[in-house]
C-alpha cells in the first residue's frame, strides 16, 4: 500500500496538477485536499497534470479539514523547512521513507503532509504529524515547490524498487549496442594486416610488441558496432587514396 499524499489549502491548481504529475511518476495515485483555495475540481489542475496524471486528479479526496483527511492514518509525516518548536523526530525524505515502508509492510497506513505554497504548514498542521520530514538543501535558500517537494518524496519512497540503470526504450541503434569480441577481432587482424603492408611494424625484433600494444589497445576501448564499421571504412579509404 502506497502513502497518502495529502494537500493542505493548496493555492494554485497548477502546483496541484504538477504535484500529481509528481505522484504518478513514482506509483502514487491517493492525493487528499485540505480545503484547497480554488474550489474543486479546478481545471487549471487537469491542465498541468496533463494527460494519464489527470486519474489522480479524478481519484483525489476533498476534506474540509486535516484531522478528517488524517482518519484513517496510523502515522503522518509533516513537511517543513522551518524550525519548529515542536518536539518530533525530524528526519531527512530518505530516513522518513525507509521508515514509512517498514510502518506499510506492518500493515500500517502512513501520510505525507504538504502546506500551502506560500508559507507552508502552520503549528496546528504540524502538531497533527508524528514527524518531520525537511530536506538538506542550501540554508540560504531552503524553499522547495509543492511538485518538487512532492517528487522527492515519491523517489524516496518508490528507490529501493526502482531499476538500478533506466530500462532501455525499444530497439538500441548500432550506435549503441556493444561491438562483439568477434567484431573486435576482426577490425584489429583487417588493421594489423594492412598496417603491415604499409611497413608499420618496423623494426623486425620490435613487431611483435608492437603488435601486442595494438591488439590489447583496440580490446580495451569500449566499441559499438557503429564504431567498427567505421574504422573499417576508414582504412579502406586510405587504401584506395593510395
Amino acid at each position: 500500500m502506497e502513502p497518502a499524499i495529502i494537500l493542505v489549502r493548496p493555492q494554485m491548481g497548477e502546483n496541484i496538477g504538477a504535484a500529481a504529475r509528481a505522484m504518478l511518476n513514482f506509483g502514487l495515485t491517493d492525493m487528499r485536499l485540505v480545503a484547497p483555495r480554488d474550489g474543486w475540481p479546478n481545471p487549471k489542475a487537469v491542465a498541468m497534470a496533463s494527460g494519464a496524471a489527470g486519474r489522480v486528479l479524478d481519484q483525489a479526496r476533498v476534506f474540509p479539514t486535516l484531522a478528517e483527511a488524517m482518519a484513517d492514518i496510523d502515522y503522518a509525516y509533516a513537511t517543513t523547512a522551518r524550525g519548529r518548536e515542536l518536539t518530533k523526530p525530524v528526519l531527512t525524505p530518505a530516513t522518513a521513507m525507509s521508515d514509512a515502508r517498514t510502518r506499510q509492510s506492518e500493515g500500517g497506513r502512513v501520510a505525507v503532509i504538504f502546506g500551502p505554497e506560500r508559507a507552508g504548514l502552520e503549528n496546528d498542521d504540524v502538531a497533527r504529524a508524528n514527524a518531520i520530514i525537511t530536506v538538506p538543501v542550501n540554508p540560504d535558500f531552503p524553499s522547495l515547490n509543492l511538485a518538487q517537494a512532492v517528487l522527492l518524496t515519491g523517489y524516496e519512497w518508490s528507490r529501493e524498487s526502482l531499476p538500478a540503470q533506466p530500462a532501455p526504450q525499444g530497439r538500441r541503434p548500432d550506435g549503441e549496442v556493444p561491438a562483439t569480441r568477434i567484431e573486435i577481432e576482426k577490425l584489429a587482424d583487417h588493421w594489423e594486416e594492412r598496417l603491415g603492408e604499409a611497413g608499420f611494424f618496423f623494426p623486425a625484433e620490435k613487431a611483435p610488441a608492437m603488435k601486442l600494444t595494438l591488439r590489447n589497445l583496440w580490446s580495451r576501448m569500449p566499441l559499438t558496432r557503429a564504431d567498427t564499421r567505421i574504422f573499417h571504412g576508414m582504412l579502406r579509404q586510405l587504401i584506395r587514396r593510395d
